[in-house]
């Protein structure tokens, strides 16, 4: 009997254990998308990191809620902000999905949204979650501190700490 609840007890922990170690991948996974796209600009790693079935789930203004679309805005950002970075704060994992507190900034080169470039630069706050399943991101949801951002690249209100 002692046998039985011993390897029923070990067969429950495993569970947790694939999930840490998931969890772990996951966050990897992320910050190699921020390293390697976001960063340093890399979009081939576009497909390697994002499933072809991705979903996105926060707006982004005209573009479809696509890999694609997500691709399309990042080029938007690099070349708005060449020197653009996004600096992780911290994160917190489960199984599938990763969320992660970011710092994102930059310095304006070109046209963003309709602001004309006048060499401003903006550091903002952003919440990204992304879900993943077999090593690739499937959804994201998130949200930027884009009033902040853009009253920074005006020149209106708060200046870029």
């Amino acid at each position: 009997m002692l046998r039985k609840l011993t390897l029923a007890l070990a067969l429950l922990a495993v569970p947790a254990v694939v999930a840490a170690g998931s969890a772990e991948k996951n966050v990897e996974k992320l910050q190699q998308f921020y390293t390697e796209i976001a960063n340093a600009g890399h979009f081939e790693k576009f497909n390697e990191l994002l499933a072809e079935n991705f979903v996105e789930h926060e707006e982004l203004p005209g573009l479809p809620a696509t890999r694609e679309g997500v691709k399309q805005w990042f080029t938007i950002m690099r070349t708005s902000f060449p020197d653009l970075k996004c600096d992780v704060d911290f994160t917190v994992a489960d199984e599938d999905k990763v969320a992660a507190y970011i710092t994102m900034s930059g310095t304006q080169a070109a046209e963003f949204m309709g602001v004309p470039s006048q060499g401003r630069a903006f550091r903002v706050k952003a919440i990204d979650i992304v879900r993943f399943e077999k090593g690739k991101a499937v959804e994201h949801w998130g949200v930027t501190d884009s009033a902040m951002m853009m009253q920074q690249l005006t020149g209106e209100g708060s200046k870029a700490k």
